[in-house]
């Protein structure tokens, strides 16, 4: 699978406006093989000739794609579950990942001394949406593995002011700008930081401008992190901010981006009217509306050579609202036992959250032997240092349960109070036949990978036959399939 709006092609020179027309690369699906196709020196001449401008309309197109996909855990899990995984959750047996459309128009890039506006409206049917719903539109529409989501809607207008670019207003709901998977993914399975590292989509208004031809910046004020408007739609009243830049240097082989998202982005646990949740709260030791999320991330990425890319991601998160201690200074186990031990009841003594944090690295390694292979490679390193952020989620709704506040009583964590050390290994291909021309299909993308999962801690947090493992390991494998209707 996904998510989120392109800024950073590996040593290209294309603008961000550009990259959203791909909507291949969204959340971490490849970039079609045709958009990575060098233009031939046919078009090249055609290009030269004076051609009358094409109308609004003309521009705007309509396409999308299919993906399915299937693991194969080495483990045989006992309760079919991959751990460590979103997209890639189910063990033995086929998904049916995305089915994607997509009709946009968007500004033309080139354009930059003239006002242009357009949008873009994606959906998606799949079992990819279960993780990438905005809360309130169609979270529960489906009770089924598979589900529908409106992946982004929003109108967007290119303003030839201020900067010699000018400028950028997007408004609407559309995906955010961290991660590098989020550029261009050349593996099935994604990485921790992927799933559990960095926030997916926003609903608000972003402004981005190329300053110079090496430096794109942006800046969004949003409702939250997968979060609409209005409840239940935002699980809490208060606004987040997205920023970031990109920058390339040497040539455009080198590009650098850097992103922060900070804002409030745990569940309010009441309704507008104070009457309470449909179920129990899903209880942080804060107040939701004040404290803070963070999520930062640097993704680095070397074209050493035509063939040759090196890319390198860094993240961090954090979230102030949960670890709670007792301002006694107690455990909570203490605490309990002292309750039981002189009659009180421990839930009456205040507590103070002393916040939880993920971080890691991953770094990508990508050979093109030709237009049909590539051979791809990571390896990552991820700490969830309080066992908050990795889990499991078997039930449909259990992820989407955890960002409204819902009780969630199937969703798998690790037990609090530890941290667990993540080390992933993957190696793969990504395989782009040649498609014959006529067919209704644009083209064919495969990816076949083999990956390694291991604890570095005593945790054992992965499934196997008969219990809990230490490590895992697994082949895994999908096709996508893009197309045209305009």
């Amino acid at each position: 699978m996904t998510a989120l709006m392109i800024v950073l092609m590996a040593g290209g020179g294309v603008s961000a406006s550009a990259q959203e027309g791909d909507s291949g690369a969204l959340l971490g699906w490849p970039t079609s093989p045709a958009s990575r196709a060098p233009a031939s020196s046919a078009d090249k001449k055609s290009d030269t000739k004076s051609k009358p401008p094409p109308s609004w309309l003309d521009t705007l197109t309509v396409t999308g794609f299919v993906e399915a996909g299937s693991t194969f855990n080495f483990d045989n899990p006992f309760n079919k579950l991959n751990w460590g995984h979103l997209f890639t959750d189910r063990a033995n047996q086929p998904q049916f990942n995305a089915g994607v459309l997509t009709m946009q128009r968007l500004p033309d890039p080139k354009a930059t001394k003239d006002f242009d506006f357009g949008f873009k409206i994606q959906t998606m049917v799949g079992s990819d949406a279960r993780y990438t719903h905005f809360l309130g539109e169609l979270d529960y529409a489906m009770r089924d593995r598979t589900q529908l989501d409106i992946l982004q809607a929003f109108a967007t207008a290119h303003l030839p002011w201020i900067t010699d670019n000018g400028f950028d207003v997007k408004i609407g709901q559309f995906v955010t700008l961290e991660g590098a998977e989020l550029v261009d993914s050349i593996f099935y399975s994604h990485s921790y930081i992927f799933n559990f590292g960095i926030p997916l989509k926003q609903t608000g208004v972003m402004i981005s401008s190329d300053l110079a031809s090496w430096l794109y910046v942006h800046a969004s004020v949003m409702s939250g992190d997968s979060a609409s408007l209005g409840w239940p739609g935002d699980n809490n009243s208060a606004a987040s901010f997205q920023a970031g830049l990109r920058i390339k240097a040497f040539d455009d082989r080198l590009t650098i981006l850097g992103t922060t998202h900070i804002g409030p982005e745990d569940p309010m646990q009441l309704d507008p009217l104070g009457v309470g949740w449909p179920n129990i709260p899903y209880e942080c030791a804060c107040d939701p509306n004040r404290t803070l999320s963070y999520s930062n991330d640097v993704t680095l990425t070397w074209k050493v050579t035509d063939r040759l890319t090196l890319s390198a991601d860094i993240n961090y998160i954090r979230d102030d609202g949960w670890n709670p201690l007792s301002i006694t200074g107690l455990s909570e186990g203490a605490l309990s036992r002292l309750a039981d031990i002189f009659g009180f009841n421990a839930a009456l003594i205040p507590r103070r959250p002393r916040g939880v944090n993920g971080y890691g690295v991953a770094q990508y390694v990508s050979y093109k032997i030709d237009d049909a292979l590539q051979i791809n490679g990571r390896v990552e390193f991820w700490r969830d240092h309080n066992n908050f952020f990795v889990g499991a989620y078997p039930g449909y709704f259990d992820y989407t349960n955890i960002e409204h506040g819902f009780y969630a009583p199937s969703a798998i964590f690790q037990p609090e109070g530890r941290g667990t050390s993540y080390l992933e290994i993957t190696a793969g291909l990504t395989i782009t036949p040649e498609i014959p021309k006529g067919l209704p299909i644009t083209g064919l993308s495969l990816r076949p990978e083999l990956r390694y999962d291991a604890s570095l801690t005593g945790a054992a947090p992965f499934f196997g036959a008969s219990g809990y493992r230490r490590s895992t390991g697994m082949f895994a494998m999908d096709v996508i399939v893009p197309f045209t209707l305009k």
